[in-house]
């Protein structure tokens, strides 16, 4: 499998929302590019691969949303909704928050976001420019998993309104 067919194949396990068998999961993994963690600072919006992991489900039940890295040590894993639909950083679930690092993971050195509060690594990899594959890993978890599966997807950066100041000052004079 290339990039070009383990992007394509992500997309697709994506929009299933189905069952996903992890070994296809795995396999998609080993092709995709490592990133920084400076390369992926911003806001994500996140969801996650059905695996028959026993976290399948539990984070859509805390009203996830997704992940905010604003800085390299200021990471946020656990972006919720509220009742009003507000977005908040669920502090007590991930007891704290958390950071980025460059930790090595199957062999290769890619971002990985490590919990303040529990012992767990969350692994990213590129799918594109504007989608990361994350599998979360933790203490105790065998080489061979059981891993949890997810994907963050960018969140736009809000457009401005118009022109700085500046540039407008010379317009139409």
């Amino acid at each position: 499998m290339d990039v070009l067919e383990a992007r394509s194949r992500f997309k697709e396990l994506q929009r299933k929302g189905g069952p996903v068998d992890p070994s296809e999961l795995d396999t998609i993994w080993t092709v995709l590019a490592t990133v920084r963690p400076e390369d992926i600072l911003g806001e994500w919006q996140g969801g996650e691969f059905r695996t028959g992991h026993p976290l399948d489900g539990t984070l859509a039940e805390a009203g996830w949303y997704g992940k905010t890295f604003a800085a390299v040590q200021d990471a946020k894993p656990l972006i919720c909704r509220d009742a009003a639909g507000g977005l908040y950083s669920n502090r007590e679930l991930g007891k704290g928050e958390a950071s980025l690092w460059t930790v090595e993971f199957r062999g290769e050195a890619t971002a990985t976001m490590i919990y303040d509060g529990r012992p767990v690594l969350d692994h990213f990899k590129r799918v594109d420019d504007t989608t990361l594959m994350g599998i979360m890993n933790a203490k105790g978890v065998p080489a061979e998993g059981p891993f949890f599966y997810f994907f963050l997807e960018r969140v736009p950066e809000a457009p401005r309104e118009g022109p700085p100041r500046d540039a407008r000052a010379g317009e139409g004079s």
